[in-house]
């Protein structure tokens, strides 16, 4: 077999395809120099190129516009991460505010009472049915004792019933065992404040002819030296008298919502403060500068009289 043998026949038509296709690229510069067996060529040169053209722009758009769904995923992924970044913050920023506004308002008060207070955090709570306490960060170390008086500002929380070296259980008033010796603030009838639930007490002990009315305000009686005198326990709700009993039911709302609470005050030394007495003062100051303020004939007499001079 001859290896070096060929057809030259095919040669002439591998020749012919490759050299007339450029023959017709170099004279399209110069068309009238174009033979005629050339045209067709061109022609379909023409066509391959407008093919491959729109093909190759076809493939720059699509490959263009994938990149930039590419890239507008990833910037959305990078907003979306920043947005939740942003809000964290926000809320962060949000608790923290509201934080220093409760501290504020627990250290002015505790700046103004003649009470030693140890602030405490309300770390843990147990507020069921029939047992309502609270855990707080405070124990025998910092000084608390069983049976200590817990507060807010708003007003009575319970007792300390289990102090631990470092934390307390507090019995919250709202708890059925928990007992507070109260009178009612403007009658000075007195009676036992106990638990029912999360959400009410009942004043006990009270006398069928006792005058307490709804909306009264119970507060502390201030025996034994546990609570201040006069600080507020809740307000009475409903009020029922029976035919044939000596005692009426008098139900009341807890003047402080234990499921709200974060911080509050483990009462060390109440000093014998009376809140009672205190507020009477203020109200009584307020009584004596309205009655020494001008009535309205005065203010016109006054008038008239700075209208002849």
């Amino acid at each position: 077999m001859n290896y070096f043998a060929f057809d030259v026949k095919k040669l002439l038509i591998v020749i012919s395809l490759v050299i007339i296709p450029l023959m017709a690229v170099n004279m399209e510069h110069n068309p009238a120099q174009r033979p005629w067996f050339v045209k067709p060529f061109i022609f379909v040169s023409g066509v391959v190129q407008n093919l491959y053209s729109g093909f190759s722009s076809g493939v720059r758009g699509t490959t263009a516009l994938y990149l930039n769904l590419i890239d507008i995923k990833k910037n959305n992924q990078k907003l979306q991460k920043e947005n939740a970044e942003l809000r964290a913050q926000l809320g962060t920023l949000t608790e923290l505010k509201l934080e220093n506004k409760r501290l504020y308002n627990l250290l002015g008060f505790k700046e103004k009472t003649k009470m030693d207070l140890l602030t405490a955090k309300v770390i843990g709570k147990d507020l069921l049915i029939d047992h309502t306490t609270l855990t707080i960060n405070r124990g025998t170390v910092h000084g608390v004792k069983e049976f200590m008086a817990v507060i807010t500002i708003g007003g009575v929380v319970g007792y300390v019933i289990q102090p631990q070296t470092f934390t307390s259980q507090i019995l919250l008033l709202t708890d059925r065992y928990a007992t507070i010796d109260s009178i009612v603030q403007r009658s000075r009838a007195r009676g036992i404040v106990e638990g029912i639930n999360n959400k009410s007490c009942r004043l006990s002990y009270l006398g069928r002819d006792d005058d307490v009315q709804v909306g009264d305000r119970i507060v502390t009686s201030g025996l034994n030296n546990i609570f201040p005198k006069g600080f507020t326990v809740g307000t009475v709700t409903d009020v029922v008298k029976n035919q044939y009993d000596i005692s009426q039911e008098v139900t009341l709302k807890p003047a402080v919502n234990p499921f709200t609470l974060e911080e509050v005050f483990v009462v060390l030394n109440t000093h014998n403060e009376d809140f009672l007495t205190e507020e009477e003062t203020t109200k009584d100051k307020i009584e004596e500068n309205e009655s020494k303020a001008p009535t309205e004939s005065e203010k016109q007499t006054k008038a008239s009289e700075v209208k002849d001079l």
